[in-house]
C-alpha cells in the first residue's frame, strides 16, 4: 500500500480509481471527492488531498487546507476522512498518516477531525493527541420525510406550521437573481454577528461561484411577501450524505420561524433525491429539536511547536471554563459579557 499527495484536480489516471473508490463506500461526502478541489471557498488556501491506494485501487481519502502554518483536515463539525469499508481498515489509515504526516512537514499544527465510528489509531500512534468533541446531529433519510417529520419535537413540527400559516414560502435558487438575493441575506447575517462569523466575507463573485456548484449544492431562500428573509445551504454527495453547510436569516424577520421550516425543506429535498444520511452540522438546542442521533466527532491533533504550546493552551482555557461553569449563574453570567462571549439565543 502506498500514498500519493494531491494538490490539484487528479488526472484521469488517477480521478477514475478515486471516484470508483467512491462507489464503495456505504455513504461518501462531498468533501472525499475529487470535486473538493473545485471549490471557489479554498482560493488561497492550498487545498490538498492525500490517497491510500493499493494495487492500483484507492482505499482511503483525506482532504484538507493548509493555508498557513495550521493544517486542518476537516472541521469540529465535519470530518473529512474515509476508508474502504470492505478492505483493510487499520492498513489504509496507517498509509494515510504516512502521507499526511509527508504532505505537513511545513505545518506546525495538524489537525484531523472524524466521526467517531471511524476511529483513528493510527494517528494516535505516531504522536496525534485524541479529543472526542460533542459531535453533530445526524438524521437517518431512508426513514423517509413523513417519518422523520413524526421525530421532531412537538415544538419544531408547531413552528414549521406557524411559518406555512404566515406566508413563509421556501424555493430553491435556481438563477444568478435568487443568488444575488441570497447574498443579500448573507451580507447582512456577516455584518450583524461581527467577530462571531467565523472566516472571510466571501465576495458576491465568490458567493455566486460556489452556488453554482449544483451537482453537490443546493441553496433554499425563505420568502415573506416576496422578499428573501432567510436562507440555507446544504452541500451532499449523489446517494450519500446529505450535510447543512450554512444558515443565515434577516433578525427582524425571525419570529416568523423560517429557519425552521428552511431545515424541514433541506430534508424533504434530500429524501427525494435518494441521499441517505444528514448531518446537520452541530448538536446544538436548535438542531437537537429535529430528532435524529448525536454522532461524536474525534479530534486527532499534531502539536509540533516548542513545548506543545497549543495542548497546553487548550488545556489552560478547559480548566478554566470548568470552574467558570461551577459559579453560580450570575457570576457566569458576568464573566461572559466582561470577555463578550454570551450566549446567544437559537431560533
Amino acid at each position: 500500500m502506498e500514498f500519493k499527495i494531491l494538490r490539484e484536480f487528479p488526472s484521469t489516471a488517477v480521478e477514475k480509481p478515486w471516484r470508483e473508490y467512491l462507489t464503495r463506500l456505504e455513504c461518501a461526502f462531498h468533501y472525499d471527492s475529487p470535486e473538493f478541489f473545485l471549490e471557489p471557498l479554498w482560493e488561497g488556501r492550498k487545498p490538498f488531498a492525500v490517497l491510500a491506494i493499493e494495487n492500483g485501487r484507492v482505499v482511503g481519502v483525506v482532504t484538507g487546507l493548509q493555508p498557513g502554518k495550521n493544517l486542518m483536515c476537516g472541521l469540529p463539525s465535519r470530518p473529512q476522512i474515509s476508508v474502504d469499508p470492505t478492505g483493510d481498515t487499520q492498513a489504509a489509515l496507517q498509509t494515510l498518516a504516512e502521507g499526511l504526516l509527508e504532505a505537513s512537514k511545513s505545518a506546525e499544527l495538524v489537525s484531523v477531525y472524524s466521526w467517531k465510528f471511524l476511529e483513528l489509531p493510527a494517528f494516535a500512534g505516531l504522536g496525534f493527541r485524541r479529543q472526542e468533541l460533542k459531535g453533530n446531529v445526524v438524521l437517518d433519510l431512508t426513514l423517509g420525510a413523513d417519518e422523520l417529520f413524526k421525530q421532531f419535537t412537538k415544538d419544531r413540527r408547531r413552528n414549521i406550521r406557524y411559518a406555512e400559516k404566515n406566508g413563509v414560502e421556501v424555493s430553491e435558487a435556481t438563477s444568478d437573481e435568487n443568488i444575488a438575493e441570497a447574498y443579500a441575506v448573507y451580507s447582512n447575517w456577516r455584518e450583524r454577528r461581527g467577530k462571531e462569523a467565523l472566516g472571510r466575507t466571501l465576495s458576491l463573485d465568490a458567493y455566486r461561484r460556489t452556488m453554482n456548484l449544483k451537482e453537490n449544492r443546493v441553496l433554499l431562500i425563505a420568502r415573506a411577501s416576496g422578499k428573501a428573509i432567510a436562507t440555507n445551504i446544504f452541500r451532499y454527495f449523489p446517494g450519500g450524505w446529505f450535510e447543512s453547510a450554512a444558515n443565515t436569516s434577516l433578525e427582524e424577520f425571525i419570529h416568523l420561524k423560517p429557519n425552521d421550516l428552511l431545515q424541514w425543506r433541506g430534508i424533504e429535498w434530500a429524501c427525494q433525491h435518494g441521499l441517505r444520511r444528514h448531518s446537520l452540522g452541530g448538536a446544538h438546542e436548535f438542531l437537537l429539536r429535529f430528532g435524529g442521533s448525536v454522532i461524536p466527532i474525534v479530534r486527532y491533533r499534531l502539536d509540533r511547536t516548542w513545548l506543545k504550546r497549543n495542548d497546553l493552551n487548550e488545556v489552560v482555557q478547559e480548566v478554566g471554563r470548568d470552574l467558570v461553569r461551577k459559579m453560580p449563574p450570575f457570576v457566569e453570567k458576568g464573566l461572559r459579557k466582561l470577555t463578550g462571549k454570551e450566549k446567544r439565543p437559537r431560533s
